[in-house]
């Protein structure tokens, strides 16, 4: 991705049956003028909201809970300053629909999982650098020996310069099945001194040690607390991230639906015997080395771990001798 091109957060809704409630959403003009409001101001209470369309807190509640409960905006208490005040801000810049689904038939099955951040099976990682839970720091910053604690099971957010956290991805598919696409999904940052919105970093994956693609993550963003993100977090680190969906089929490698590189899933030949690795790694040889942070339950905006997704069908015959 050109270096300057807009980041954007994508919600992506694979068959048209599954977007209609959004649809129906998007299909009021107060909702859309809220979208459009929120994005000129970025973030606004629910008071402000009401107060600039003209209409009463009772019909702005209903309107905003629809839109929450889509996906489309994110909404967090505020104690400061305005007392028990809700705050409202985008959670999505772009909608991505398959109005054409994936072609699927009766043998097609899936099988997705949720490894925590802290579970990596090998890392080399460098200052600037930390690991925590949602408790606690695990030893101290800017020292890797402590990506080696017992307690990193139990992390919530690592951090680092340049290097590499790489996972095991469980592979539990049925006998004699072949896996046909494989989608992660992951909160990501860059990794600055403090926080800086605008500090690039390529951020490399690599599955089964060959590289599939580069995504250039704009900065490590600080500029509002992540809504998951504890209170005792120092408010000059790294809050929150982008949800970032990276698919490897037998089209290529995408991000967030658009195409970064022509590996195919074809050049691994996975099955329901294959051993899965993948890595997430900033080069020392990279045009924009500027860190990597990863969020995980308990941080950022998303509260998840590294997700993966499998759409697997049967082998032909024979060949799973």
């Amino acid at each position: 991705m050109p270096l300057g091109e807009k980041v954007i957060a994508v919600l992506y809704i694979k068959n048209l049956e599954d977007g209609v409630e959004l649809f129906k959403v998007l299909g009021s003009e107060v909702r859309v003028n809220i979208i459009q409001l929120l994005l000129k101001n970025k973030e606004m209470n629910m008071n402000e909201i009401a107060c600039s369309l003209n209409i009463t807190n009772g019909a702005l509640t209903s309107h905003i809970k629809k839109m929450e409960d889509v996906g489309l905006i994110q909404v967090r208490a505020d104690f400061v300053g305005h007392g028990n005040q809700k705050v409202c801000r985008v959670k999505q810049e772009r909608l991505l629909v398959d109005i054409v689904p994936v072609e699927e038939d009766g043998s097609t099955g899936f099988y997705e999982a949720e490894v925590p951040v802290g579970q990596y099976s090998n890392y080399e990682v460098y200052p600037t650098c930390g690991i925590a839970t949602m408790n606690t720091l695990i030893g101290e910053v800017d020292d890797p020996r402590y990506f080696a604690h017992p307690d990193r099971i139990n992390a919530g957010i690592l951090w680092f310069s340049k290097g590499y956290v790489e996972y095991l991805i469980p592979n539990v598919l049925p006998t004699a099945q072949k896996i046909d696409e494989i989608t992660f999904s992951m909160e990501l940052s860059s990794e600055a001194p403090g926080v800086n919105n605008d500090w690039p970093s390529d951020i490399s994956f690599v599955l089964n040690d060959v590289p599939i693609g580069v995504w250039i993550s704009p900065g490590d963003f600080g500029d509002v607390r992540g809504i998951f993100t504890p209170d005792w977090w120092f408010p000059n680190w790294n809050q929150y991230g982008l949800l970032k969906m990276l698919v490897i089929n037998r089209r290529g490698t995408f991000v967030d639906g658009l195409k970064i590189s022509d590996v195919t899933l074809d050049r691994f030949q996975l099955d329901y015997k294959s051993t899965i690795r993948f890595r997430m790694e900033v080069r020392e040889d990279a045009a924009h080395v500027g860190g990597l942070t990863l969020f995980g339950n308990g941080f950022g905006n998303y509260g998840q771990g590294l997700k993966i997704r499998m759409r697997y069908s049967p082998m032909e015959c024979g060949a799973q001798l």
